[in-house]
């Protein structure tokens, strides 16, 4: 049975510069085995309701701006998979998670920027489920029991988000050695609980953790955790680092 991952996707760039996260991620497919397809929480696609990606063929997304011409240029053309994104849509709605399908949605970075270290060939069929981040976390963690029985069906499931983002507390020039102590004392509890499986303390994240608000102003990038963790059953850690000073990189798997 596969696991379901958290996987921390950083910057665009991490599409053209990969540092110590795209090794991680390469070794981590490697180690998994291959995936029928895959379904994907993203940070980047916020919603009221609960929509899930039924287009056949999902364009990529340069949801952002300011980055070089040769980040524009790069293309993951994989395919989706209508019959598994109604499938995804019945089992929600099954959970008492009434969802939707959207076949225009394109492939969001979040999806795009780390499936390309991990599956390069992008020949994966991708299915995406939208995030309602006014619901919380617990409403994630639904969604991803609703859907942990895929994973014994050769489905890959991933949460794909950030474990600290506060993009207006970033040090572009920091190397990989420097990080925010706020940053690494909310990382710290997040991994604590997690080991604990403190359920009541990670969805009362907020109030309970260290600099909880200072590691995420909005709490979209650290939802897709709960997806992953909700869907998946052991925890353990893949890969753990931090970026421009406070954007941390970890990777967990939920076995």
């Amino acid at each position: 049975m596969l696991p379901s991952l958290f996987i921390s996707h950083g910057s665009p760039m991490l599409a053209l510069e990969p540092g110590a996260s795209g090794p991680a991620l390469k070794r981590l497919a490697s180690e998994l085995a291959r995936p029928k397809a895959i379904v994907l929480v993203s940070a980047h696609w916020e919603s009221h309701e609960l929509w899930v990606s039924s287009n056949a063929h999902p364009r990529t997304w340069h949801d952002f701006g300011g980055f070089p011409a040769a980040l524009f240029a790069v293309q993951y053309p994989a395919p989706g998979e209508p019959a598994l994104a109604e499938r995804v849509a019945g089992l929600l709605g099954e959970a008492g998670l009434a969802a939707r399908l959207d076949p225009q949605r394109p492939l969001d970075h979040g999806a795009w920027v780390p499936l390309s270290l991990m599956y390069p060939e992008a020949d994966i069929p991708i299915v995406q489920v939208s995030l309602p981040t006014q619901s919380g976390p617990q409403l994630q963690e639904q969604v991803g029991q609703a859907l942990a029985a895929l994973r014994g069906e050769g489905v890959l499931l991933i949460g794909s988000g950030s474990i600290t983002h506060n993009l207006g507390e970033l040090d572009w020039r920091a190397g990989p050695d420097s990080v925010e102590p706020w940053a690494l004392a909310f990382r710290d509890w997040i991994i604590e609980k997690l080991a604990a499986g403190d359920t009541a303390a990670l969805l009362d994240y907020r109030q309970q953790a260290p600099y909880a608000v200072r590691s995420h102003p909005s709490d979209e990038h650290l939802l897709p955790l709960y997806f992953a963790r909700g869907a998946g059953g052991r925890f353990g850690i893949a890969h753990q680092g931090f970026t421009m000073g406070a954007l941390g990189m970890d990777i967990y798997r939920f076995d």
